[in-house]
């Protein structure tokens, strides 16, 4: 099973001044509705044939992020799966951090 954290305490950690590693899955046409700064993107779909993007963060956290959560989710089982020591899914996605910590993004 997925680790999953909050909105409220992702941006507590962030505030905290804790570098954490953002990664978004979603589509390209979504980063131009709205975004988190400092995100790596690699689209769900497209993870299997680049996740070696990602492998300076192979034993570190890396918070994943869709919409919602459910891509996120199979995203960071995706990388649990193939060695990565920590892969945790923003529970609700880029929707709940605009509910949560900034009502400014765009809800699509």
């Amino acid at each position: 099973m997925v680790s999953e954290i909050t909105a409220t305490d992702l941006k507590k950690r962030m505030d905290a001044g804790e570098k954490v590693f953002l990664l978004d899955v979603r589509e390209p046409h979504e980063l131009n509705i709205c975004k988190l700064e400092n995100t790596a993107h690699i689209p769900l779909g497209e993870l299997p044939s680049r996740d070696s993007e990602l492998t300076a963060q192979k034993d570190g956290e890396i918070i994943v992020y869709c919409r919602s959560g459910k891509r996120s989710e199979r995203a960071a089982q995706f990388l649990l799966d193939s060695g990565f020591k920590s892969a945790v899914n923003l529970a609700g996605g880029i929707l709940a951090w605009s509910d949560q910590v900034d009502s400014s993004l765009v809800k699509y």
